[in-house]
């Protein structure tokens, strides 16, 4: 686990300008004392390095179980040792298997259930947001859990690499999931999803990082020669060289 950590961090950061949370959009402190489900959206392949960066930088480094497509799950056999596990999205047996494996994960109070709610990719606009038939009876065989909406996003802001935004929405209790008729529980999940996304981005049109926390900065400025003779004008004034286009806060 610290080998992967310690390579997926180096990859995002390799990659991407920064890792930011809204402030509103922090998980609650501390953490409640029960099982987590994490209900995310998906529209990147970035989300997969989610739940190894943003459990292990937000959410106490818990014990992480997430599920991964059954087929795409044979190629990538050493993640069963990150808690992935496979389902066959396609077929009743598959749901039934996925229900039996979230029960067993959710029986410990330390351990977090990290689920991409549609089940696919899909871009951050689609409305309705599309949900899994899992997700929706999930509070069934774990009331005891506690439902945590995230919303992730990626954005160009000021920087040559985007920014990767997540926000949490307000925790939601698996026994008043459970206690809900079906179609009742889907919207309430979808609603909570939703809005979520939607304060999110509002955040983003933003362009303000002094509104997020950063949880993991990445490279700055725009590397080569340009950014060694910046470097260098700086060292011959004497000046605090920094690397990025624009201050956080919007002053260049």
């Amino acid at each position: 686990m610290a080998f992967f950590h310690a390579a997926f961090r180096h990859s995002f950061r390799d990659s991407m300008g920064a890792l930011r949370v809204p402030h509103w959009g922090l998980p609650p402190a501390p953490l409640p004392a029960a099982p987590i489900v994490i209900m995310v959206n998906h529209p990147s392949w970035w989300d997969g390095m989610g739940p190894m960066l943003i459990v292990q930088s937000l959410l106490d480094g818990r014990h992480v179980y997430t599920p991964m497509d059954a087929a795409a799950f044979e190629r990538y056999g050493f993640m069963k040792r990150l808690g992935v596990f496979g389902v066959d999205g396609e077929s009743a047996r598959g749901a039934v298997s996925f229900l039996r494996t979230a029960r067993e994960v959710l029986k410990n109070p330390g351990h977090l259930l990290w689920i991409h709610a549609a089940g696919r990719f899909h871009d951050v606009r689609e409305r309705p947001v599309p949900l899994t038939p899992g997700i929706i009876r999930l509070a069934e065989v774990a009331p005891q859990a506690i439902f945590l909406p995230l919303a992730l996003e990626y954005v160009f802001w000021d920087e040559k690499r985007p920014e990767a935004l997540a926000a949490f929405g307000p925790p939601i209790a698996g026994e008043a999931l459970a206690a809900m008729p079906r179609d009742e529980r889907a919207t309430h999940l979808r609603s909570a999803l939703e809005s979520t996304m939607d304060r999110l981005a509002a955040s983003a049109i933003t362009r303000d990082a002094l509104a997020f926390k950063t949880v993991i900065r990445g490279k700055e400025g725009m590397g080569g020669i340009y950014q060694l003779w910046r470097r260098a004008r700086a060292a011959l004034r004497g000046e605090r060289f920094d690397a990025r286009h624009m201050a956080e806060g919007g002053k260049s």
